[in-house]
């Protein structure tokens, strides 16, 4: 079953598709805000690992607050980072009443703030919120098989019920990665992707 899996992902790499996945608000948190939020000597526990390498959903949650509304039972991503980072869509962003900028990832200067809640504890932070930039995971080998650079822009074609065109997308290059695109749940519903879905990459 590998083996079918392992040539049929090596197919869709080859025909330049690259799969669509979709990823829901979040939480990265630094070690230090784990456990004011969880406790002291709190750490991260795995329960289900994510597509890219050693990352995974945590077993904690949090609580987001804004101004005018709260989340609950929002995921905490593992492991943990040097800056506390939330990622949020902006129908999120609407509901908490929170301002934050389309960034890439770790690009939180002048972001977004809010205050996030544990069991035991409560930290605010002055910048961390952003909504994320869609991009697509390349490992190193498929960069140079398919002649894409990392920070290059390239635009999408969803292959849904909804076939629209996402542009300015962001090609991220790294020997960590597996070639995922990722989208926010807002993006998600415009172009109608649901399960198994697979994107076309335009130069």
């Amino acid at each position: 079953m590998e083996e079918i899996v392992s040539a049929v992902m090596n197919a869709i790499h080859n025909a330049g598709l690259v799969e669509i996945e979709v990823s829901a608000r979040h939480v990265h948190l630094t070690q230090a805000d784990v456990e004011v939020l969880f406790g002291q000597g709190a750490e991260l526990k795995p329960v289900r690992p994510l597509s890219q390498p050693q990352q995974f959903v945590s077993e904690q949650r949090v609580t987001l607050i804004g101004p005018k509304g709260r989340k609950e039972h929002v995921a905490v991503l593992g492991p943990v980072r040097k800056a506390t980072q939330v990622e949020l869509s902006k129908s999120d962003c609407v509901e908490l009443g929170v301002k934050a900028p389309v960034r890439e990832s770790g690009d939180v200067k002048g972001s977004g703030a809010i205050t996030i809640e544990g069991p035991c504890g409560t930290i605010h932070i002055e910048e961390g919120v952003i909504i994320a930039h869609n991009h697509i995971h390349v490992t190193a080998p498929d960069s140079i098989k398919f002649d894409l650079k990392d920070k290059q822009r390239v635009s999408v074609e969803v292959l849904s019920d909804r076939p629209i065109v996402f542009k300015d997308v962001i090609i991220r290059v790294s020997e960590q990665y597996s070639c995922k695109m990722h989208i926010d749940f807002d993006e998600a519903n415009a172009a109608l992707v649901s399960g198994f879905t697979l994107g076309r990459i335009i130069r």
